[in-house]
């Protein structure tokens, strides 16, 4: 089958104007390239030997906001493209949560793993990072937790986490410190 690309941002999270993000494009392919686009724009090409591309964003500013994906090409030809990724840029006024998880950080596959994102402001939705995935998940508003349940060997990896208000203004909180998880 054709090979599939992954997307990701390098620390996860909004980055704040001035900061830094890298994106990065992983790919099980051959020595081709790698091809950056934001929106129909072509950034960069990165010529490959080996399964990643890194593209820096460093000083952010407001006009890096937006949706980007990678392209695979080998001897022109397109063989892989990425899925979406949404890069936001947002001033972070509030301090960083904490992230902490239940049981502990080493946990065998299967268990029940409860992280938990707490915040010193009252009412914010929080999310939960991965590196390496694109998705971020949305803890439950009720507790700020998230619940994984039948954890597998895939779910090892570095989390954080990062708040935001509720209200019509909605301020979002610096990223969490991470935190490894190691399921055996």
């Amino acid at each position: 089958g054709a090979p599939t690309i992954s997307i990701f941002l390098k620390p996860p999270g909004v980055v704040p104007p001035g900061g830094s993000t890298t994106i990065c494009c992983t790919c099980q392919c051959g020595s081709g390239s790698f091809v950056l686009y934001k929106g129909s724009l072509q950034l960069h090409t990165l010529e490959q030997s080996g399964s990643r591309a890194e593209f820096s964003i460093s000083n952010a500013t407001y006009k890096d906001r937006g949706t980007y994906y990678c392209h695979y090409l080998e001897r022109g030809t397109v063989l892989a493209r990425s899925d979406e990724l949404e890069v936001s840029v947002e001033e972070l006024r509030l301090p960083r949560p904490d992230l902490s998880v239940l049981p502990g950080h080493k946990v065998t596959a299967g268990a029940e793993v409860m992280f938990r994102c707490t915040t010193a402001h009252p009412s914010t939705a929080c999310y939960l990072y991965l590196e390496g995935q694109d998705r971020a998940q949305l803890f439950s508003r009720e507790r700020g937790d998230y619940n994984l349940s039948h954890v597998q060997e895939g779910d090892s990896g570095r989390y954080s986490c990062q708040c935001y208000t509720l209200n019509a203004s909605r301020e979002w909180t610096a990223v969490s410190k991470a935190l490894d998880l190691v399921v055996r």
